[in-house]
């Protein structure tokens, strides 16, 4: 069980990305095994703001081919994708209380690891070091 990061899905899809194909070929493992892999909303739209954006992307995707990609991800039966319960903002303060120095970038990282909190999983595939910093949190840099 783990969380795959914007980071990995960004690289998987850039074909003019350092780390394209690995991340490719990571991600087209995931979506063929049988145990679960997870995203989150979060994950899901900041993917299409970097994939469509014309600063980050030498090619920038439309949206439609951003949701595309989305669309055959979520097609996998694999994959889950994490969404707050009741149990969620008391998940969320015992985060902030735990890392009462999360501010500014650090609190879209904080949304998922919160998530993943939440759900149990504690694995997930970055190459954002930023989720070092959540203790509960095991970041593994899928290029390696």
């Amino acid at each position: 069980m783990f969380v795959v990061d914007t980071n990995v899905l960004v690289y998987a899809a850039d074909a003019d990305a350092r780390f394209h194909g690995r991340c490719r070929e990571r991600l087209q493992r995931w979506r063929q095994q049988s145990s679960a892999w997870y995203v989150t909303w979060g994950i899901v739209y900041e993917f299409l703001r970097v994939t469509t954006h014309p600063r980050v992307l030498r090619m920038p995707w439309t949206v439609g081919e951003a949701w595309a990609f989305v669309e055959a991800l979520l097609a996998s039966s694999s994959l889950g994708v994490l969404a707050p319960t009741e149990r969620h903002p008391d998940v969320a303060a015992e985060v902030i209380e735990e890392l009462p120095d999360l501010s500014g970038n650090l609190i879209h990282d904080a949304s998922t690891a919160i998530l993943m909190r939440e759900h149990g999983v504690q694995r997930i595939y970055t190459r954002d070091n930023d989720f070092h910093r959540f203790p509960f949190v095991e970041p593994i840099d899928p290029t390696v």
